[in-house]
């Protein structure tokens, strides 16, 4: 009997999970992963990761498997939330989700699943996993996303390695939210009815901007309008000598100054704001709402335009440096000089986008074919063929 380690989160999916592993056949050990200690963070009263912890205790007395509780929260600290300080300070906002399974899901707790014994992890993301066999013998592994379109979190997934993706399963892959809803039901899970949870990976309801200022000071700064005539690269656009030279000038940042626009409101820290943010900013009396188009964390500045459609929002091509460069399928890793089309996301849940990579020595370039709005330093860019995940990078 092959022996699965599932991640038990006290969510209705990883409940369902272990309910389908264990009618499955498999010998299930239900995990609960403890990543942090600090509740002077948390939006709620109560004690999320306890309150998780006991409906994962209860799901799995339920199911009739073992139980244990795993303190990550020193590895979780290191891994995660220092490099989230780290990103922010340096005016990019990183994605803790992506990073969590990369570092902490699939890796920590991988290790520790297999020091049980277990043969494979077990998680409730809705995704699946294909496998293509190859000539001699091997297999090459695939991260395909969910049947639920709706919910497909294969992008959260997108940093996995083939080494990683050989050892995990996802049973709630091929199901909906509401199928797996209805399964919990049935098998009376107390996690059956309850909400998703909202907030950071694995540490609950936490509120980001007091979460930051635990380590990030709040500094006070201008808050600049930029009207949208301005035109954030200066000058006409050259003629290109090449694609390279055009997808090089596409990608650049906006370079913006104080005398490109007109004092509109304080802020408490550049660092705490990133592109593309409305909420947080206080300033009334415009005719659109404003939305930050670019932060300087040096000169602590904010950027903003009036309404979703400002042009400073917008960019067509992106880079991401080669050491940044991850390939889920590295059988398909694109050589200097090559290119290929794809569809590819800068965030969660946003519709895949028609795209060209462009493999150049240094790093890659993601063309769109439309101009995305957004495009944020820190986050990660995944793209896909049909269903599948190829690869991914973290823009710069």
């Amino acid at each position: 009997m092959k022996k699965v380690v599932i991640g038990l989160s006290g969510g209705v999916d990883s409940s369902v999970a272990a309910c389908l592993l264990k009618e499955q056949g498999y010998d299930v050990i239900g995990l609960f992963m403890k990543n942090w200690h600090d509740d002077s963070v948390t939006i709620s009263e109560e004690c999320p990761w306890l309150e998780d912890s006991n409906d994962a205790l209860i799901v799995a007395e339920k199911l009739g498997i073992p139980f244990q509780t795993v303190d990550l929260s020193a590895e979780y600290k290191e891994r995660i939330v220092d490099y989230m300080f780290r990103e922010y300070e340096m005016g990019r906002t990183p994605n803790p989700d992506v990073l969590c399974n990369r570092e902490i899901k699939f890796d920590v707790f991988l290790k520790i699943a297999l020091q049980l014994g277990a043969d494979y992890v077990a998680t409730g993301h809705y995704c699946r996993k294909g496998t293509i066999k190859n000539d001699d013998g091997s297999e090459t592994y695939q991260l395909l996303a969910g049947k639920d379109r709706n919910k497909d979190q294969s992008y959260f997934l997108c940093q996995l390695s083939q080494e990683q993706l050989s050892r995990t399963l996802f049973p709630i892959g091929e199901l909906t939210k509401p199928e797996v809803r209805q399964i919990a039901a049935q098998a009376n899970l107390i996690t059956a009815e309850k909400k998703d949870s909202q907030g950071l990976c694995f540490i609950g309801k936490v509120r980001l901007p007091e979460f930051l200022q635990q380590q990030l000071k709040p500094k006070k700064g201008k808050i600049i309008e930029v009207a949208s005539s301005v035109n954030k690269y200066g000058g006409t656009v050259p003629n290109f000598e090449n694609k390279q030279s055009e997808l090089k000038y596409y990608s650049k940042k906006p370079e913006y100054r104080p005398e490109d626009g007109n004092v509109v409101g304080e802020h408490q820290g550049a660092h705490y704001f990133t592109k593309g943010q409305r909420k947080g900013l206080n300033v009334g009396g415009t005719k659109e709402p404003l939305f930050v188009i670019e932060t300087d964390v040096e000169e602590n500045i904010i950027y903003t335009g009036q309404g979703k459609s400002h042009p400073g929002l917008y960019r067509r091509t992106l880079f991401v440096q080669e050491s940044e460069i991850h390939w889920v399928r590295p059988d398909l890793c694109l050589k200097t000089d090559e290119s290929l089309s794809v569809k590819a996301r800068i965030r969660y849940r946003q519709e895949l986008q028609n795209a060209t990579l462009y493999k150049i020595e240094n790093g890659l370039y993601v063309d769109f074919e439309e101009k995305q709005s957004a495009i944020t330093e820190g986050q990660f860019v995944a793209w896909y063929k049909d269903d599948e995940l190829l690869g991914s990078g973290v823009i710069s």
